[in-house]
Order: structure tokens, then C-alpha cells, then sequence
């Protein structure tokens, strides 16, 4: 996927296709730069922000790696820029694993395997091969369609029933909503800018264990505690927000496995959706089981496998139209959140240690999109956040952390009561 090109064509009756570019360069794709000044992780953030701005070349593979030396104390890091349709978050923890070591000084592996061949189609070539994608996706969905009536013949009452759950669940999942709920996450620019923190994985782990809950509801809710602060600090405390949350393919009602959906999608392997999660409440164990009740009602929810076959009919309409329709949807969101699980080992690469590893993913029409992801026995939390929305980065950033810091609680002993801890006195 790396040395292949997204090539569309305007006589297609197909979406875009993947084609191995020709003409591939790999010191395009690779770059390098000396960090200059203190060499902080602040000054790396400030370095890949403009990175993040830029648009691709789509006439070459859509990703893009700078190496960056001249950190304090010797160090170095790594700015990956990769375009969401090459993978999701989890298809990159993959290629991390294919990037890194799992060892300091690994045994060579020999030669590299040859690149893949490929050549340019024509416009006869690309038609017929568009024929033929079309003819294969409307024979996959005939077969889902014929299976769906089959279980309807057999079980008519049932299949109302889940007839009717799912023309609810898609009347909630496509409810219109354009502006966010939020007047502090409505403007919107070209601009973004990162921050970053960290905590212990181990702490989310004890404090979803102590509450029998997970450590996505811990994360989640410690978001929604932070935001709070955030909006009480400005003077506006709002009771809800709207979230968009990436669910794993595989959590869908079993939708996919059924029809080989996953294997055709390739690296994206998740479904967006939106829910509304309460940014407070008295009780902080009942706020936490509240947030993951919510997350998991949106991820059960029916009408997700029908995604699938709405994208692809979605996908014929004009460009202009779809842009317009998934920009106005999108804008609705007042913030994104997703939890990617990243290597539980130790990588290496060319003899040096990954420390530290954050993650920014994509705006997508909101102001706001936060990011977790484990590595080792560390939680690096990465920020993206648009300065028209937000100009005071720094005071949203330090109240996400009092949120997390908050829940986290959870899972620390309470200390004993002065009245348990007075030694009685003795007769």
C-alpha cells in the first residue's frame, strides 16, 4: 500500500482505485531536518504542526516520514504523516511493527523482497476493471440481500421486529445535526496545533478495575470532566457534548463476518459514530459507568452494518455534493476521541529506543480531536485542536489532564479515616 497511488477516473464507474506508482521515490516520501534551538518535544510538535497543514500530492503514495535530529540529549524522532485511507489507527501500530526492531541489536534478515510491479492502465483497462469492481459489489450485496429474505421466510415475526430496529437505529445514526453544541467549538479554520501528555497505563487499569468498567469509559470520562473545566473556566458550563468515537468493525452486531466486509475494506477497519456523553456528575463512578453505558448502546446499534453498502452508494454522487454532505455532518461534532492500543513491548530502531510515541489524529470538520495511545506500560495522549476554536490551547490541555487525573482517582486506596487510624488507648 505504501509504493501505491490513489488514481481516479471521470469515465469510472467505480470509486478510486489503488495503483502501484511507477515512479515511486522513496526520498520524496523520507525526509530529514535538524531540529535546531533546545530541541524540546515542544519544538517537534511545532515542527510537524505545519506538516499536518499541508495537503498531499495525490499523484504519489499518500504518506510521508521527516526524521527530525538534533533533540536534547542526543535524541531523535520520527514525524509520520499517513493519510486515513492507507490505514486506521490499529493498521498503524502494524506498520510500526514492520518499521522498528523488538530488540536492540537484531540478526539481519536478509534481502529486502522485490518491489511490487506495476505499470499505468489505459482508459480501456480502467473502465473494464471498473466493470468488473461493480459486478462483484452488486453480487455481494445480492447474496447479504437473499440471506437477509431467507431469514425473513423462515422467521417473519423476527424479521419485522429487526426491520423495525433497524430502520430506528438508522433514523438515530443519521439524525441531522450541523452545529455543535458547544458555541466555543463552532469556528472553524485550516490551522491546527498539537499537545501532547502522558500518564501510567497501570493507573487506567486500576481505575477501571476498581468500578468494573473499562479503561475507554475511564479515558472517555475523564475527556468529558476536563472539557467541563474547560467550558466552566470560560464562563459557559454546558450539561452534554457531542462525540464522535471510531468503533471497531468487529463490535458490529456481527455484521462483517458475516459478509467478508472486513477483508474487503483492507487496513480501515472501523465505523465512525456519534453520541452524546454527559460531562458531569456528582458521583464520579456513576459518571464513568453512565459515559460507557452510552458507548456501548452507539456501538450495538443496528443500523451500523448498513454502513457499507450506504458508502457505497454515496460514493457515485459529485464530488462537490458528497464534500458538502459529510463536511455538514461532521461540523455537528463538538469533539473526537479515539483509544488505540499501540505495542505492549519495548521497539527499537537502528539501535535506539521509541520512548515515546503520541498520536494526532485528523480534525475532519470538528475543532477538537483527542487521541490515547498505550505503549508499554506508558499512556501518551495526543491533542489536535484548531486556534480559531481554541486559542488557549495550553489552559484546554491542563484541564484534560486535571479530567483524567480526576477519574484516575478511582483506582488509588482511600486512605483511612482519622477516627481508624487513632490507636485506642489502653484501660
Amino acid at each position: 500500500r505504501l509504493r501505491q497511488r490513489v488514481v481516479s477516473n471521470p469515465y469510472s464507474l467505480a470509486p478510486p482505485r489503488w495503483e502501484i506508482d511507477p515512479a515511486f521515490n522513496l526520498h520524496y516520501h523520507v525526509r530529514w531536518a535538524n531540529l535546531g534551538g533546545a530541541g524540546t518535544s515542544g519544538d517537534v510538535l511545532a515542527l510537524a504542526e505545519p506538516i499536518a497543514m499541508q495537503s498531499f500530492d495525490k499523484a504519489r503514495p499518500l504518506w510521508e516520514l521527516t526524521v527530525v535530529e538534533g533533540l536534547a540529549h542526543g535524541a531523535a524522532a520520527l514525524v509520520a504523516k499517513i493519510h486515513h485511507t492507507v490505514t486506521d489507527g490499529v493498521g498503524g501500530v502494524q506498520l510500526l511493527l514492520e518499521l522498528f526492531d523488538l530488540e536492540r541489536d537484531p540478526e539481519p534478515t536478509g534481502d529486502l523482497p522485490s518491489p511490487p510491479s506495476g505499470r499505468v492502465l489505459n482508459q480501456r483497462e480502467r473502465f473494464r476493471a471498473a466493470l468488473l469492481h461493480e459486478l462483484q459489489r452488486r453480487h455481494a450485496l445480492a447474496l447479504h440481500a437473499t440471506g437477509g429474505f431467507v431469514e425473513l421466510a423462515r422467521d417473519p415475526l423476527d424479521g419485522a421486529r429487526r426491520t423495525v430496529d433497524t430502520t430506528l437505529s438508522a433514523l438515530r445514526i443519521a439524525h441531522p445535526t450541523t452545529r455543535p453544541m458547544s458555541p466555543l467549538l463552532e469556528a472553524k479554520s485550516l490551522n491546527v496545533r498539537f499537545h501532547r501528555f502522558d500518564r501510567r497505563l497501570a493507573d487506567f487499569r486500576a481505575a477501571a478495575r476498581s468500578i468494573e468498567a473499562t479503561v475507554n469509559d475511564v479515558y472517555v470520562t475523564g475527556l468529558c470532566r476536563g472539557l467541563a473545566r474547560w467550558h466552566a473556566l470560560h464562563g459557559l458550563p454546558l450539561p452534554t457534548l457531542r462525540m464522535g468515537m471510531p468503533v471497531n468493525v468487529a463490535l458490529a452486531r456481527g455484521w462483517f463476518e458475516k459478509t467478508g466486509a472486513d477483508a474487503r475494506h483492507g487496513a480501515n477497519q472501523f465505523l465512525p459514530t456519534r453520541l452524546e456523553v454527559p460531562l458531569d456528575a456528582p458521583d464520579l463512578a456513576s459518571h464513568v459507568h453512565d459515559v460507557g453505558r452510552r458507548i456501548r448502546a452507539q456501538r450495538d446499534e443496528p443500523a451500523l452494518g448498513l454502513v457499507e453498502p450506504i458508502a457505497a452508494v454515496l460514493s457515485r454522487l459529485p464530488r462537490v455534493v458528497l464534500t458538502n454532505l459529510f463536511t455538514g455532518v461532521l461540523r455537528g461534532q463538538d469533539f473526537l476521541a479515539s483509544n488505540v492500543p499501540g505495542a505492549p513491548v519495548p521497539l527499537y530502531l537502528a539501535g535506539s529506543e521509541m520512548t515515546a510515541m503520541a498520536v494526532f489524529g485528523p480534525l475532519s470538520g470538528t475543532a477538537l480531536n483527542i487521541t490515547l495511545f498505550s505503549h508499554c506500560e506508558n499512556v501518551h495522549i495526543g491533542v489536535s485542536h484548531d486556534p480559531e476554536a481554541i486559542p488557549d490551547g495550553d489552559a484546554l490541555t491542563s484541564c484534560l489532564e486535571h479530567g483524567i487525573d480526576e477519574v484516575l482517582t478511582l483506582g488509588r486506596p482511600t486512605p483511612p479515616s482519622k477516627a481508624k487510624a487513632r490507636r485506642r488507648p489502653r484501660a
